[in-house]
């Protein structure tokens, strides 16, 4: 993984291809290359460590051209591209894609994992073909190349090799036997086409790995399910399945709105998607909670699609919320509200053990997956085994093209809009907000909570917006924590109830972006181990929030200070005087009702986790190692 971008039209191709990646580079990379056949017919390919400019610089003045017209062979333009997340073999030049065999007659760029890469590796090796990489993806090539010695036909060449790939993948390839063709194939991982126009009005086709790399140029696209390969000429596009089959493509219209990605004059894409978390709750809100005293209305697509799912939500005995990472931590929060609120047993698990171990589910469950892209590996095979197992699925997702979106049965959109820094922050306020829509629109159908509770709970999540904002208003604090705390090199997160899983989100958010080690614990696990580490160097940040848990984390907080803990306090309430001394530092922010206060408490922690990595001079939006969209296992 991470980004792929092909491109055949009668405009240059390296520009467009290079561009296009430029759109991909909030998923995270440490290389990128590109390739493409000149006016000779010959394969040419730069490729280069680090980040795009570094290939950038590689590239002769002339490819940088952007013009139309044709080849001095007749041939179309086109190219392949790729920025890449290394699995299989360090980030360098050798290792980065794309990728062609001995003869240096086809290339590729892949994303996914090539699990039985090293037996393929051993049979070709046998066969007298040398490798160069310790990439998975140069057995894909190396065994294409094999297979098209007593093949002419290239789709056929695919498919026999597609038949010998255990794994997931993404591929876009071309060849020199085949100059006026570019190939796509997936299995697993994501893959769209786009169908357009130039200037001029001949028509052009862009190959990516995400709409967003796209719709610059088209917004008409083909999304390939798994199983499917296209062969784009200029004939058109052909498709057709593993078995050899056409298939009719079909072209969707989308909007081009919510891909629009601009930092708007802020230093970095995390710090603007933090301000933007305002009116991503009330985007959320928005005709899903028309007001206090109406149902909650949560797909927003259809009256047929709700009632539907209002019907499956009174035969439900159980939730299960499955996600990774972030989304793994809002589905906790959620775990917290629904079963509280509505008295149903809610299970929350990672999707990658969940899809491992056999789980039981029933078609009276309710599965709820939540990934930001909507194309989460593990989550995705969560989503496919809940099927099979009989379960209906609610997709949470950012992404209403996405993969997930199109396999699950109801899709709630939680409205984030494009989130470019890779460690998530208005994604997870926007997927606890959609919890709690859930959790209440369930209570309602269920008739589990009296009239007036909901009403409080609906009138406070209103209110959300506007305290976020105070939050935000008030960062010199927050700032001068950073500082003060920026060369500590360990932290501990400490919260109980609703709050804890803040705490493991707040600790998440540390060590993706400053690399500063960090661990989220609940309070009242402090004494039970991780108490041993404590010591002066060491600091604790405590969430205390108003309610039924404020005077154990204050007990917890004080077992921390005795031994010589460095306690920061972020609360909602005012700290008792004669309590104050626990804490070198203690950050007010606005009371809300006890269940909804993640949306609150999780602002500063955001906000710590940025300045203490803008502090350390780390690259905050593309933190090293980290893949935003993680398309596998």
């Amino acid at each position: 993984m991470c980004g792929i971008v092909g491109y055949l039209g009668h405009k240059s191709p390296i520009p467009l291809i290079v561009d296009s990646l430029r759109h991909l580079e909030y998923r995270g990379y440490d290389s990128a290359g590109v390739a493409y056949l000149d006016d000779e017919n010959l394969l040419r390919i730069y490729k280069a460590s680090g980040k795009l400019i570094n290939l950038e610089n590689l590239l002769p003045p002339e490819l940088q051209l952007r013009q139309l017209g044709q080849n001095g062979n007749g041939h179309r333009h086109i190219g392949i591209g790729h920025i890449r997340w290394a699995t299989h073999g360090a980030a360098n030049d050798t290792n980065a894609h794309p990728h062609t065999g001995n003869r240096s007659e086809i290339a590729i760029v892949h994303n996914g994992i090539i699990e039985n890469f090293y037996e393929i590796r051993q049979e070709l090796q046998a066969k007298g073909h040398v490798f160069h990489s310790e990439t998975d993806t140069e057995s894909i090539v190396q065994l294409l190349e094999s297979i098209a010695e007593s093949e002419n036909d290239f789709c056929k060449v695919i498919l026999k090799a597609l038949t010998k790939l255990d794994g997931a993948y993404a591929l876009t390839a071309i060849s020199k036997k085949h100059p006026n063709r570019l190939y796509a194939a997936r299995h697993q991982a994501p893959l769209v086409i786009g169908v357009g126009q130039d200037v001029n009005g001949h028509p052009e086709y862009i190959v990516a790995s995400d709409a967003v790399a796209i719709v610059q140029h088209t917004n008409k696209l083909i999304y390939l399910k798994d199983g499917e390969i296209a062969e784009i000429s200029p004939e058109g596009l052909r498709l057709m399945n593993f078995k050899g089959e056409i298939i009719e493509p079909v072209i969707e219209t989308i909007s081009t709105d919510p891909l629009t990605i601009d930092k708007k004059g802020y230093k970095h894409f995390m710090l603007k998607e933090i301000y933007e978390q305002p009116d991503i709750v009330r985007n959320s809100l928005s005709g899903r909670l028309k007001s206090i005293h109406q149902p909650i209305w949560l797909l927003g697509d259809t009256p047929e699609a709700e009632t539907l799912f209002n019907a499956f939500l009174d035969t439900i005995d159980r939730v299960v919320i499955i996600g990774c990472g972030t989304s793994y931590n809002a589905g906790l929060v959620g775990k917290y509200f629904i079963e509280e609120l509505v008295q149903v047993p809610v299970e929350v698990e990672a999707a990658g053990e969940f899809r491992y171990r056999n789980p039981f589910i029933s078609p009276r469950d309710l599965v709820v997956t939540i990934s930001q892209s909507g194309e989460t590996a593990d989550t995705l095979a969560a989503l496919r085994l809940a099927h099979q197992k009989g379960a209906k699925v609610l997709n949470l997702t950012n992404r209403e093209d996405s993969t997930m979106a199109r396999e699950a049965d109801f899709v709630m959109p939680v409205r984030a809009g494009v989130e470019v820094s890779v460690a998530a922050t208005k994604s997870f306020t926007a997927q606890v907000t959609a919890l709690y829509l859930l959790g209440i629109a369930l209570a309602e159908k269920r008739q589990a909570a009296n009239p007036e509770q909901l009403e409080a709970l609906k009138a406070d999540l209103l209110k959300i917006p506007s305290r976020i904002e105070t939050v935000l208003h008030n960062t010199d604090a927050l700032q001068a924590m950073a500082r003060k705390y920026g060369n500590t090199r360990d932290v501990l997160f400490i919260a109980r109830g609703v709050n804890f899983p803040v705490a493991m989100e707040g600790a998440l958010k540390l060590k993706e972006i400053s690399y500063i080690h960090a661990e989220g614990y609940s309070g009242s696990e402090l004494k039970h181990g991780p108490i041993a580490m404590l010591d002066s160097s060491i600091a604790v940040v405590s969430v205390l929030t108003k309610g039924t848990v404020f005077e154990k984390m204050i007990s917890n907080c004080q077992e921390a200070k005795a031994r010589d803990a460095r306690v920061v306090a972020i609360t909602n309430t005012p700290i008792p005087p004669a309590l104050q001394n626990t804490f070198e530092d203690i950050l007010e922010i606005p009371e809300s009702l006890e269940q909804l206060s993640p949306l609150l408490t999780t602002i500063p922690l955001q906000l710590l986790a940025y300045y203490m990595a803008e502090f350390l001079g780390k690259d905050v939006d593309q933190p090293r190692n980290l893949a935003k969209s993680v398309t596998v296992e």
